[in-house]
This record gives structure tokens, sequence and C-alpha cells, in this order.
């Protein structure tokens, strides 16, 4: 899946890298929590990012999520139009422009040049040319503006929730840094998916590590974010996995996802607050990533039973309208047909396990279908760490 120091198109010293969107499986959202985890890389859908050196340094907007050329006025305003929402015309202005790539780009370099100060790394002398290319599907979050007396539709548009797509740029991005700067020896991989966090703070988007761990390792990984390991290492204990253990597995997501709840809610505060409810309910999915015995044993009755829980106490914590109907609906359809589903991560989409096989999945595909979801069987790929990546593991 990986591009390292291509020279496609004949140009010199160009590097291309791909990080794949991630499916948490089991434990999620604990890794916000002190908790466990076990997540991997989801091969239908990935952010590529290719860098030139140039004699300027440039980000460039892509042609589609950062379209800045209109026939007119209009056309920057209607080109985007969604659809209708309680009756009204809703448009995704700021899907274009505000919130596609170049920010996630821009936040990286920053953050990478700050650490390799910050640390004595010496970068040398030369600019480059960052462009990127993503297939992860994007969903939309309305809101309303109230400005003095008169009410404005609009939408943010981001990279699909769930499939961390802001991440995967920054991601692949930052492996273009290292080998351009020829860094990769010196920053170690543990410690590279805070790195892509701290672009996402950047941005204002509250996240945890999980989803970025996912993407540096590629894989099946399992990732233990103990309160005593991140305040002495500054990181999780991160653990690759054979991904051949896994199951066939399937990714249900809504096109058009108008419903997608408020990610996260009050239960962030109400366990600072210490909620023995929310304390208790996040201890206990974080221990379904103890689950790591089931999937080296191959034990997939017991999977699908982990899989069923892990939702199960999310959405005992987050409540209904927290999570969104149309989310929870993404759930209760592979359910109805006696399949194991849960989030991918924060909603936007649902990763299913079929554990009667081929007849169930027809079964899946036609109800799917019916309810206007899209499902694809999941892509599983392997761990994209190279061997001077290894090394600094070992060191």
């Amino acid at each position: 899946m990986d591009k390292m120091n291509s020279t496609e198109a004949g140009v010199a010293g160009m590097i291309q890298h791909r990080a794949c969107a991630l499916v948490g499986l089991l434990g999620n959202p604990s890794d916000v929590y002190f908790g466990k985890t076990i997540s991997f890389s989801l091969g239908n859908f990935w952010a590529s990012v290719k860098l030139e050196p140039s004699h300027h340094l440039v980000i460039k907007p892509h042609p589609t999520h950062d379209l800045v050329q209109f026939n007119s006025l209009d056309h920057l305003i209607e080109s985007d139009y969604f659809g209708y929402i309680n009756n009204s015309k809703v448009y995704q202005l700021e899907s274009v422009g505000y919130y596609g790539g170049v920010r996630p780009l821009m936040a990286i370099c920053k953050v990478f040049d700050k650490h390799c100060k910050d640390n004595n790394i010496n970068l040398q002398q030369g600019n480059f040319t960052l462009s990127y290319d993503t297939n992860i599907p994007r969903q939309v979050e309305l809101q309303i503006a109230n400005t003095r007396n008169f009410n404005i539709w609009f939408t943010l548009v981001i990279f699909q929730t769930g499939l961390s797509g802001s991440s995967a740029i920054g991601c692949a991005a930052l492996s273009c840094l290292l080998d351009f700067y020829k860094v990769r020896h010196l920053i170690k991989v543990q410690v590279r998916p805070n790195l892509t966090l701290s672009a996402e703070v950047e941005l204002g988007i509250v996240a945890g590590l999980q989803d970025r761990v996912a993407q540096v390792y590629g894989g099946l990984v399992h990732m233990d974010f103990s309160k005593e390991n991140m305040d002495k290492l500054g990181h999780g204990i991160y653990t690759p996995m054979d991904i051949s253990l896994l199951p066939p597995l399937h990714v249900i997501y809504a096109e058009n996802p108008s419903d997608s709840g408020k990610v996260h809610s009050t239960v962030r505060q109400r366990w600072l607050n210490g909620d023995e409810f929310i304390i208790s309910s996040m201890t206990e999915v974080a221990n379904i990533a103890e689950g790591q015995s089931v999937i080296l044993e191959k034990n997939y009755p017991k999977l699908a039973e982990l899989m069923n829980r892990n939702f199960d106490l999310r959405r005992r914590m987050f409540g209904d309208e927290c999570l969104g109907a149309l989310n929870i609906e993404m759930v209760e359809v592979a359910r109805r047909v006696g399949a194991a589903s849960k989030f991918t991560g924060s909603g936007g989409a649902v990763v299913v396990f079929c554990p009667d096989g081929p007849s169930q999945v027809k079964l899946l595909e036609d109800v799917c279908q019916k309810a206007g979801f899209i499902i694809q069987p999941i892509q599983l790929v392997p761990s994209c760490l190279n061997n001077v990546d290894l090394k600094t593991l070992s060191n």
C-alpha cells in the first residue's frame, strides 16, 4: 500500500505515501480514557500524499475537495447543493476550500518542524510541493447559525466520521516528510501518532490516538493506553498482530449521512467529574480489547459477542440522541439478520461480522440496499512499517 521514493511519471525525487482509513474493532472509544483497543487498517478507503521537490514550498489544493475555481458566484454557492433538509435547500459551501485537505497538510508541516527543532533534529535545506488525493467518504453535519434577526442554514462537511480521513492525510504527509528530510530513523514509530494527533489539535479536532496509531503502523494492532504508560512514555504500548487472524468483515456507511449525532457529547466531562457509571462502563469497554486472545484463537463466535457488547455499552453511555438515528440504524440493520455490528470509530460507518457465512452476507446486502446503505467487503492490508521503522521500534 505504500509508495516510497517513487519516480512515477519520470519525476526524480518524488515521494508518495498512502495511509488507510481505520476500523476500531474492539475497545473504542476507550483510547481517550486510558483504555485499550484493537484496530486495523481498512484498505477500501485511503488518503495518498505526494511530495515533489520544488523551488518554493507549495501546498496544492485538491481539485474536488479544495475547489477554488468557479464559473460564477452562483456556481460557487450552488455547485455544492446537498439536498432538502426539513423542506429547505441545503448547500455545502464549506465543503470546498474551508475543510478539505490543505489545512491538515499545513498543520502536519508545522508540527513536524516544531518536533525536529525541539529534539535537535537538523533538517536539510530544500522546498517541496505537497498534493493529496483520497477516496474516503465525507460526512455532513448540519448546523444552524443565528445572525442578528435571521437564521442561516449552512453545512460543515468533513471527511467521514469513523474512518479518520483527516488523520490519514496527515499520516501520509508525515511519511513523505520523514523521507524527504531523511529523518525516518530519528523519529520513533511510537511517537509519530502523537505528531499526527497534534496536527489535528491545531485544527481544533478533538480525537484520541487510536486512529493515528492504526494508520502509522498499518495492519492489525493492539493498543494499551493505560495512564501509567501515557505518563511515563508519552504514548501507549502498541503490539502488531497478524492481520490474517481476522474473519471476513464488511463495512456499512451512508452516502449522505445527514444525521450524525453529537460525537462524545457530555461523556468526557462526566468521566472527568468521576461519574461512577461512565468510569465503570468505560473500563468494561477497555476490557473488551482483552479479546486479543479471542482473535489469536480465532474464536469468532466470541468475537461477534464482544463486538455487540462494545456497541451496547457505548449506546448506554452516550445515548441515542448523541449517537444519531442514522448511525444506530446502520448497526440495527446488521443485527436484524443476526450479524454482529458496531461503529468503526465515532459513528458514520459500521463494521459487521456475519458468523453464518455467505448466506448471511447476502441477507445483509439485501437489507442494506433496501435501507439505502452502502456495504462493502473489508479489504485487509498488512503492516506498512519498513525495516527502518522496525529498527526504531527495537531501539
